[in-house]
C-alpha cells in the first residue's frame, strides 16, 4: 500500500503551530481532512477577533478612539484582501458567505438583463453558482446548461463553444468543484465568454485554499470565495470589476444608489469578523518571514512563496491517496487521477460499488480520521453521475497542515473499510 510522502520545504511544526486544534487535547489526535467545509483558523485571525471585541467593539468609523481603530481594523482587511486576490478596495466586499453575496449579485443584476439573454451555468458548480442564476429565468432569460460528463464529472471545454452565443450574457463557471476537485482554465473561458460581450462569474471557493486567486489574470469579471475555507472567519469575499458597478441595480438603502459595490453591501457587515479577516493575510507573511526571512515589498510575492509551499506539500499528500484509490476494486474516483497542482485540488473523491459512502466515513472514525459524505451542494453534480443524492460521495480534502502521518493513517483507515 502507498504511504504519503514526506514534506518538502514547509517546516510542518511551525505550521500547525498556529492552529490551536492542532495542540489542544481535546482534538489534537483528530485528522481533519473535510477541509472543503472549513479550514481550521490560525492563531493570526483569533487574537484580531478577541482584540475587535474586547477593544472596539462599537459602530465603527466615528472619531471617538473605540470607534476609528474599529473602522481601521476593517479597512486594513479590506485593502490586505483585495491586494491578496490583485483587486482594489473598491472592487469587492466582506459579505455573510459566498451564497448570499452571488444572491444579491444576481438581482443587482436583473436591471441589465432582458428577455431573451442567455446565461449560461454548468451542472459541475456548488448550488450558491447555479440556483442565483437559474432564477433569471424569472425575468426571460434563457438558462442553458454546460454538462459534466457523466463518467468523470469533467467540464468539457467544447461542449462551452456549442452553447455561447450571440445572445449569451452571463456564463457562471465553477474555478474548481468542490466535489470533482479538477480545476477549469479560467483564462481561456474567460476569452471565449468576452468574444461575445458576455460577463463571466467564476466561483473559486474550492481552489482558493490551494492557490493564489489573481482576478486579472483570471480574466473574470465576478469571483467569488469563502474566508472560512481559507483560515479566516465565516465571510464571502465577492469581487466584481469595476467596469461593470453601473450594471448593479441598488440591492441595499436608496442613498446607497450610485456608490459602487455599497449597492450590494445590504446589511450593515459583521464588524469583528471584516477586522479579523487581515488576520488571514498575517498568517501568510508569519509562515513567509519563517521560511524566507527577509521582507519583499508586495504582498502577492510575499504569499506567492507561501502558497507555492502549500502547493508543494499538498501534492505529497494527495498523491498517495489518488494513487491508492485509482486502482482499488470497487472504487469510482473522480475528477483527474493526478496530483498535479496545475490540474487539481487536493479534495478527493469517490463512491464504492458495495458500500455505502456514509458506511465509509463513519468506519474512518475509529482512526479518528475527520471526513464527510454527501451532495456538498453540489446536488446535480451527484444526480448527473448516476449517484444516490442522499449517500452521495466519500469526500477527503486535505491543507498544506495535514500530515503524512496522518495520510498513512487515512490510507490504513480505507484499506480496512474498504
Amino acid at each position: 500500500m502507498p504511504t504519503a510522502s514526506p514534506n518538502t520545504g514547509l517546516d510542518l511544526d511551525f505550521v500547525r503551530a498556529q492552529f490551536p486544534p492542532f495542540s489542544d487535547p481535546e482534538t489534537r489526535d483528530w485528522a481533519h481532512m473535510e477541509n472543503a467545509g472549513g479550514s481550521y483558523v490560525p492563531v493570526q485571525v483569533i487574537e484580531r477577533l478577541e482584540t475587535f471585541y474586547r477593544r472596539y467593539k462599537v459602530q465603527p468609523y466615528a472619531d471617538f478612539l473605540p470607534s476609528a481603530k474599529g473602522g481601521e481594523m476593517m479597512d486594513e482587511a479590506k485593502a490586505a484582501m483585495a491586494a491578496l486576490c490583485n483587486a482594489e478596495p473598491d472592487e469587492m466586499i466582506l459579505g455573510p458567505s459566498t451564497t448570499q453575496n452571488t444572491y444579491v449579485v444576481s438581482n443587482a443584476l436583473r436591471g441589465w438583463l432582458k428577455a431573451g439573454d442567455e446565461v449560461i451555468v454548468t451542472n459541475q458548480d456548488h448550488e450558491a453558482n447555479i440556483g442565483a442564476w437559474r432564477r433569471l429565468a424569472e425575468i426571460g432569460c434563457v438558462i442553458k446548461e454546460w454538462q459534466v460528463d457523466p463518467e468523470t464529472a469533467e467540464l468539457d471545454p467544447a461542449d462551452l463553444d456549442g452553447l455561447i452565443t450571440e445572445r449569451t450574457k452571463l456564463v457562471a463557471v465553477t474555478h474548481c468543484g468542490n466535489v470533482v476537485g479538477s480545476l477549469n482554465d479560467l483564462p481561456t473561458i474567460a476569452e471565449k465568454v468576452h468574444a461575445v460581450g458576455a460577463l463571466f462569474m467564476a466561483d473559486g471557493v474550492a481552489a482558493a485554499p490551494h492557490l493564489l486567486p489573481d482576478v486579472k489574470a483570471m480574466g473574470v469579471d465576478m469571483y467569488a470565495f469563502s474566508l472560512y475555507k481559507t483560515y479566516g472567519p465565516h465571510l464571502g469575499f465577492f469581487y466584481v470589476k469595476r467596469d461593470h458597478h453601473d450594471k448593479l441595480v441598488n440591492q441595499s438603502h436608496y442613498f446607497k444608489a450610485g456608490h459602487g459595490l455599497a449597492q450590494i453591501d445590504v446589511a450593515g457587515p459583521n464588524h469583528a469578523e471584516v477586522g479579523a479577516a487581515a488576520g488571514v493575510v498575517h498568517y501568510y507573511d508569519t509562515l513567509h518571514r519563517h521560511h524566507f526571512g527577509d521582507e519583499e515589498a508586495d504582498l502577492r510575492t510575499r504569499a506567492g512563496k507561501v502558497f507555492d509551499l502549500f502547493a508543494r506539500q499538498e501534492e505529497s499528500l494527495t498523491a498517495p491517496v489518488i494513487d491508492f484509490l485509482k486502482d482499488r476494486p470497487g472504487v469510482r474516483l473522480f475528477g483527474r487521477k493526478t496530483a498535479d497542482r496545475s490540474l487539481r485540488a487536493p479534495t478527493i473523491t469517490f463512491a464504492h460499488r458495495d458500500r455505502k459512502s456514509a458506511d465509509i466515513v463513519q468506519a474512518m472514525l475509529e482512526w479518528r480520521i475527520g471526513i464527510r459524505h454527501g451532495d456538498f451542494y453540489a446536488l446535480r453534480c451527484i444526480e448527473a453521475l448516476g449517484l444516490y443524492p442522499e449517500d452521495g460521495v466519500v469526500r477527503i480534502s486535505l491543507l498544506h497542515y495535514n500530515t503524512s502521518e496522518e495520510v498513512e493513517r487515512l490510507l490504513i483507515g480505507l484499506d480496512r473499510a474498504l
